[in-house]
């Protein structure tokens, strides 16, 4: 006769244990986190803090999934097509671990539920799509106010760009300086900011597959798992106090294609000259003229 295996926290997580103590993952395990997007790194992200022990998350999405979701979503399987990927991550988490408690936003993140989002977090991990931009400066604007650190890591070409935001420290409006532009020069200053080293730059095989106008761009699986590895690590280190890490105007950029790790320095966000050479650049690419040359 088959003996029943049923779930424990302690063993479940045992295998953590050596890299992090005892009370470590008790403590890990009384932490929120809220992740807003679920999709290409939000629900990775949301599997990976899982697997760590986090039992406590605030989560949105409101987008179902589709067949264009499976080269790169952790929910997307063909059995869940036109599901809520809400739905379907949740309960994904819930058979990591089944005492995890969710508090679930179908409806997406807006100004009248944002302060409900971050209830009790401490750490925001966005997960939101490039171009929603308007709810993601809400989020990290509210992640400012309140304290709570807010991370972000971009999946690019083959590999991943990361930026924390301390709540004390440089704001994602004064790196980013998208204020006052439009929709097109904005997404300009967004990937320059993520990306001042442009490591995956030279192998976009296809640049056409890249638009802005239709919102769309490529994407791979490796770098949608390189950027949950690294907010992981990051979330991990600062629930738990393990040293620091470098916040903005610093970044990261792991690029596993190329087997280079760029650590950027940008003082003034896109106001650096450095980072207004760059724009030039990008612009032209993107089919995007400058209503603001140099702030």
């Amino acid at each position: 006769m088959t003996v029943p295996i049923t779930f424990g926290y302690d063993r479940a997580f045992s295998r953590n244990i050596g890299w992090v103590t005892q009370t470590e993952q008790a403590k890990l395990k009384k932490s929120r986190i809220a992740i807003a997007g679920l999709g290409g790194v939000g629900g990775a992200h949301l599997l990976t803090l899982a697997r760590l022990g986090i039992s406590h998350f605030n989560i949105s999405d409101f987008d179902d999934f589709d067949v264009h979701n499976l080269n790169r979503q952790a929910g997307a399987f063909m059995s869940f097509m036109g599901q809520p990927k809400i739905d379907t991550v949740a309960r994904l988490a819930l058979d990591i671990n089944p005492e995890i408690d969710l508090r679930l936003f179908p409806q997406g993140i807006k100004p009248e539920n944002v302060d409900e989002f971050l209830r009790d977090v401490d750490v925001y991990v966005d997960g939101l799509d490039f171009f929603v931009l308007p709810a993601r400066r809400m989020v990290f604007a509210k992640c400012r106010e309140k304290g709570i650190p807010a991370l972000t890591a971009a999946p690019l070409g083959m590999g991943t760009a990361f930026l924390y935001f301390r709540p004390d420290g440089m704001s994602f409006e004064d790196y980013f300086k998208v204020e006052g532009h439009e929709s097109q020069e904005q997404y300009a200053r967004f990937i320059a900011g993520l990306s001042p080293a442009m490591v995956q730059r030279d192998y976009l095989v296809a640049p056409e597959a890249v638009n802005f106008q239709e919102k769309r761009g490529p994407s791979t699986i490796m770098a949608c798992d390189l950027c949950a590895g690294v907010m992981g690590t990051s979330v991990l280190k600062l629930l738990l106090g393990r040293g620091s890490i470098k916040a903005a105007p610093w970044g990261m950029h792991f690029d596993a294609y190329h087997q280079k790790l760029k650590l950027t320095w940008r003082p003034f966000g896109n106001s650096n000259p450095l980072q207004q050479l760059l724009l030039k650049f990008i612009r032209p690419v993107l089919g995007i003229r400058a209503n603001a040359p140099f702030e």
